[in-house]
């Protein structure tokens, strides 16, 4: 999957936050419920050093309330980490992250300093909606699009409390290939860089592999395909995608597939769990470990040859002289 996902706003971006963190008291991610850790920035975690973090796990009520819950637990192993889920509206739970913050930085509860708080997020993961509704007015430019955000805000709620507001940035490079497609299906990546068959592949097999009560329900399906490619199939001349000829139009049902998936009408959806990341991150390790082995191989080979060449080079002359 190739995606050109990293605007010249997110670089400086990155840049500017390493200078405003030593100036920081508490750091608030907001992820995606659905893939709180694909939609959490790896910077993060060197970044905060011993700062208390609180991470918003947004979107709450288009995951599946369960893996969400399970999350919440694993990410509250770090004493310095809180957690709140928060759906798509926000309503007036909102409220209740003023209070977390007052709770891990109690020294400036009755100080005339306010509690300097980051706020950070990957684009299109609902930070600039929280913003404004904790404000009470709008002061964040929103959008159903990611990279809405351009530059670093300072906003002052006047209860004890400024956020310091960054652009949703995403990182240069993805270390894990099911990241990235998570990333793709949920939204954080703007569509014109991403093909959506692509995508809408690998969401096919996700569903069949672990919510296929989910597939049959919705498609009113009597017996479950076998790989996603046929279930595309089925769902493409169900709703009509035909192109001439009869043949299914994949871009077209891809296309619905995904948008299905993220307004959550085929039901609540996550598309990672705890196990199953610290799964991929040991294949992961894995992995660098035998790519860096190879990668010292090729050097030492290399090496070798050269040394052997300027031997070469050396007896030849020998022999001329």
């Amino acid at each position: 999957m190739r995606i050109n996902w990293y605007p010249g706003h997110m670089h400086k971006a990155g840049k500017e936050l390493k200078q405003l963190l030593p100036k920081i008291d508490l750091v608030i991610e907001v992820v995606d419920a659905r893939i709180p850790f694909s939609s959490q920035n790896p910077m993060l975690e060197n970044l905060r050093d011993n700062k208390p973090c609180i991470k918003i796990l947004n979107k709450s009520d288009l995951a599946d309330p369960e893996t969400t819950a399970l999350w919440q637990a694993y990410l509250e192993r770090d004493s310095a980490i809180k957690t709140l889920a928060l759906d798509t509206d926000k309503s007036d739970k909102s409220q209740l992250l003023l209070g977390l913050c007052r709770e891990l930085v109690p020294d400036k509860v009755d100080s005339v300093h306010p509690i300097n708080c980051l706020i950070m997020g990957i684009p299109n993961v609902g930070k600039s909606t929280l913003i404004n509704s904790l404000a009470g007015r709008i002061i964040a430019k929103t959008g159903n699009e990611p990279a809405v955000t351009k530059s670093q805000q300072r906003i002052n709620l006047r209860n004890g409390v400024v956020l310091f507001d960054t652009p949703g940035m995403l990182w240069p490079k993805i270390e894990h290939i099911d990241s990235g497609y998570r990333l793709a299906i949920t939204g954080a990546i703007k569509d014109t860089a991403l093909e959506y068959t692509d995508i809408a592949f690998y969401a096919a097999k996700f569903l069949l592999d672990n919510y296929a009560g989910f597939i049959g329900t919705r498609y009113k399906l009597d017996a479950l395909p076998q790989s996603e490619l046929e279930l595309l199939e089925i769902l493409g001349r169900q709703r009509g995608c035909l192109r001439a000829g009869g043949h299914v139009d994949l871009e077209q049902i891809s296309t619905r597939l995904i948008h299905e998936f993220r307004t959550a009408t085929i039901g609540r959806i996550s598309l990672e769990t705890p196990v199953m990341v610290e799964r991929e991150l040991i294949e992961l390790l894995a992995k660098q470990r035998l790519d860096n082995e190879k990668k010292e191989q090729r050097k030492k080979a290399h090496s070798k040859r050269k040394s052997n060449g300027n031997k070469k080079i050396k007896a030849q002359e020998k022999v001329k002289r």
